[in-house]
């Protein structure tokens, strides 16, 4: 089998003119970015406001591997089936962040013959939104601390700025800094620390604004930090939400590019699902409905993490509501998650143990997948489960998985071979979609959002994760009363914990039972609008392991790029 980049750099991609008037794009509406993307404007939604809404679908997984369990690939995979059955579709997917790129985990465009193009680009620079966001975000910091050397007229206490810097790379020596050391000129001396780009409130924002102006009015919202009688200090009240907003101006505007078979697919925004709310953006979303029948989407993550935080946040905002959820499974992780093998990121994992059959263990780890189908359940929408299927698993493997799958609730569960034979491998997981899409549904949130902060919390912690109950931290419990008083209380909650288990604790696999989650701290995205409770060691900058992905990443002698996947 050829690797990714092989297969990509071999595609036959069409303009993505061609591409932009495949779906009803005027020639005025599209920036081009090279031959092969392009940006779309807004006023898209002008011109489609009174089309209606195509069918909302979107792709999660089980509590993932660190190896991954296919969701971007089941979505691409997806969107060619749907369009190889003659639907009209386009699928919406977040632009990846050079952090997992060149670390663990790879890039986001797919794989196999499931992928959107041109994935080089993509995976790296793209159109330099990831970039627009770290300018803004990092401008802000700089204001702050200006403004504090300045005077502070302000009175921002300095032990209460949650605002800090940013890079999109993975480097875990940032995670904790001391700055303004060497004299006066260099600012006032305090602790603070680095996030990876896409963990920034300003992704987020990007992510859930509706329009320029939300826009502008989300980034003057942030919060960076409180004065020392406890009033909310803003980007607004440091009069620096104006330039954010004309840095994002631009990175607004959704990319389009396509797949390895030359379907739609519009990339935007790329907010991290274990700190923010893990989904693409709201108006890439907003305009791939007014264009096509059907859209599929991808929630980062478990289930339990970005198709929580799809439902509880992004649809809030957006005004958004889902018609089905294909939930992605693989043996390997339901082995994994049955005690089968162990899978410790970063480390080797044991391929014989990973590739042999075994039953049982799949059957144990079927825990997982019931409880994640449990989860979609609560909201209102039916769920059909995608085998994403390898070389390696067993018929009867694959009947332990769909039999589990039909007895928790599931309306299909289907087999798929999209990385292998793209399009033509899920022909019956698009058919499944489809029938499912025409049945009506009970979509609701979880929570109202004027009951307390505790409340909420305890609602996702016990009803998602199955948690007994909730354990705050002295800093949790002042940051509580913090936020109540200042109006912050009324916002939705984006959990931010591990992605490798269901509970706060990564080693805790399957469906933990038995366990209370900590909440160390809480932190506001006041401009984002939610709340983030941060679960035992979860951390908002991630480190390389000892042999990074981005060892492997050169040029050739013709200057082509070789070693990206």
């Amino acid at each position: 089998m050829k690797t990714d980049l092989e297969i990509a750099q071999e595609a036959k991609l069409k303009p993505i003119s061609e591409i932009a008037q495949q779906i009803g794009l005027l020639e005025g509406e599209i920036e081009l970015y090279g031959k092969y993307k392009a940006k779309i404007s807004l006023d898209v939604l002008e011109r489609f406001k009174d089309r209606p809404d195509g069918k909302f679908i979107t792709v999660t997984a089980i509590t993932p591997t660190p190896l991954g369990e296919g969701k971007t690939t089941t979505n691409i995979g997806l969107t060619m089936a749907l369009a190889r059955i003659g639907k009209n579709v386009i699928n919406t997917l977040r632009e990846p962040s050079m952090g997992p790129v060149f670390g663990i985990k790879g890039g986001a465009c797919g794989g196999g013959y499931a992928q959107v193009v041109p994935m080089e680009d993509i995976n790296l620079h793209f159109t330099g939104d990831i970039h627009a966001v770290g300018a803004a975000h990092n401008l802000l910091a700089a204001m702050l601390d200006t403004h504090i050397l300045k005077g502070n007229k302000l009175g921002i206490d300095l032990f209460s700025i949650t605002w800090p810097r940013v890079v999109d790379i993975s480097d875990r020596a940032l995670r904790h800094v001391i700055i303004g050391l060497g004299g006066r000129e260099n600012g006032i001396p305090r602790e603070t620390g680095f996030d990876i780009t896409v963990a920034s409130e300003a992704m987020a924002i990007l992510a859930l604004a509706t329009d320029l102006r939300d826009l502008r009015n989300r980034l003057g919202s942030i919060v960076v930090g409180s004065t020392y009688d406890g009033r909310a200090v803003t980007a607004e009240d440091l009069r620096a939400a104006g330039a954010m907003a004309a840095l994002l101006r631009d990175a607004l505007k959704p990319n389009l590019i396509q797949t390895l078979e030359n379907t739609p697919c519009i990339m935007h925004a790329g907010p991290f699902a274990n700190v923010a709310h893990g989904n693409n953006s709201v108006v890439a979303d907003h305009i791939a409905l007014k264009l096509a029948d059907y859209v599929v989407t991808e929630s980062g993550f478990g289930a339990d993490c970005g198709a929580e935080k799809m439902f509880n946040i992004k649809c809030r905002y957006g005004n958004l509501r889902l018609d089905c959820v294909v939930l992605t499974a693989t043996v390997r992780g339901l082995k994994m998650h049955g005690g089968g093998f162990k899978a410790i990121p970063g480390r080797p994992i044991n391929r014989e143990l990973m590739e042999k059959e075994n039953v049982e263990a799949v059957e144990k780890g079927c825990e997982n997948l019931e409880k994640q189908i449990e989860n979609m359940l609560l909201f209102g929408v039916p769920v059909v489960v995608a085998i994403n299927r390898f070389p390696s698993d067993t018929e009867a493997e694959i009947e332990v998985i769909k039999e589990k799958a039909i007895q928790a609730g599931a309306k299909y569960a289907i087999p798929i071979e999209v990385w292998a034979k793209g399009g033509e491998g899920a022909i019956d997981l698009a058919q499944a979609v489809v029938e499912v899409c025409k049945e009506p549904n009970n979509f609701h949130f979880l929570y109202p959002l004027d009951i307390p902060i505790k409340e909420k919390i305890e609602i996702i912690c016990t009803k998602i994760y199955g948690a007994d109950g909730v354990d705050y931290a002295p800093l949790a419990e002042r940051k509580i009363e913090l936020y109540t008083k200042q109006g912050f209380d009324k916002l939705p909650i984006n959990m931010a914990k591990t992605h490798l288990s269901l509970s706060h604790d990564p080693n805790l696999k399957g469906r933990p039972r038995g366990f209370k989650v900590p909440i160390r701290d809480i932190r506001a995205s006041a401009g984002a609008g939610f709340l983030y409770p941060i679960c035992g060691e979860m951390r908002t900058m991630p480190g390389l392991p000892s042999v990074p992905a981005a060892v492997h990443v050169d040029i050739d002698e013709h200057g082509r790029i070789v070693g990206l996947f």
